[in-house]
């Protein structure tokens, strides 16, 4: 019998054009009768459009069953509600007027500027795809692709004893210049990343802190010359000793 109303993962499908002809005249029929759902799934090819835009100068991705478009969408949605939330506060605060309007400003333009945000989509982006520069298992080659491309960054330290081994990396690049993602994995195939780049203008030298992105967690730290972050799974408990231990040797 066929299915009346859409899957999530079917609506995503249908925007990518992945969807069978068959299922895909019944949704166009469901959208056609939804007209809320269907603006709702425009809104998602915009996202797409944007997305492949922004990526379009990252170079070329290889395919990977984790590079999963829908989930970048949801996550661009994310933002624009938390972007529209930020303006409503922030009118409110201004129609009180005066300090407290000017207060609500600053804590707007903070919350929209998340420390090392980047780390956290090349997380998302790259740890579970195949779309590494380099596929390194040994940790003295990963070292040595990582002195060819940052100079002045210490010795990557042996993470063996945490359970993790190299898997590759990547270089990325952003306003500040080159950046790199490592990624490491430990037997039960968990992954963790650790992003590195130049100071930015927004964050130079930033303290050691630590924020929660969804199921995510990004630990970040300035040290020498570079801002560093490792981001893991948000109940990974070996996540501060990691963190320790690359916040000495980097």
């Amino acid at each position: 019998m066929t299915r009346l109303i859409p899957t999530e993962d079917e609506l995503h499908a249908y925007v990518d054009e992945r969807l069978e002809p068959a299922r895909r005249a019944a949704v166009q029929a469901w959208l056609a009768a939804n007209p809320h759902e269907a603006a709702r799934i425009e809104a998602w090819r915009s996202d797409a459009r944007r997305l492949r835009a922004a990526l379009a100068g990252m170079g070329e991705l290889a395919p990977g069953p984790h590079l999963d478009l829908a989930q970048v969408r949801r996550r661009v949605r994310q933002r624009r509600q938390r972007r529209l939330a930020s303006a409503a506060v922030l009118l409110l605060a201004l129609g009180v007027g005066g300090l407290g309007g000017w207060q609500a400003r600053q804590a707007t333009l903070v919350a929209s500027d998340l420390p090392m945000a980047d780390a956290v989509q090349a997380h998302r982006l790259f740890v579970g795809t195949s779309a590494l520069d380099i596929q390194a298992s040994d940790p003295a080659q990963l070292q040595a692709w990582l002195g060819r491309h940052f100079n002045r960054v210490g010795q990557l330290p042996d993470l063996a004893g945490y359970g993790f081994q190299p898997v590759g990396a990547r270089l990325l690049s952003n306003e500040q210049g080159p950046a790199a993602l490592l990624v490491f994995q430990d037997r039960q195939g968990q992954r963790i990343s650790l992003f590195l780049r130049s100071p930015g203008e927004r964050f130079d030298k930033m303290p050691s802190g630590q924020r929660t992105d969804g199921q995510l967690e990004a630990r970040y730290w300035s040290h020498g010359a570079y801002n560093f972050a490792l981001v893991s799974a948000a109940d990974d408990q070996r996540s501060e000793s990691l963190r320790q231990v690359l916040g000495v040797s980097l």
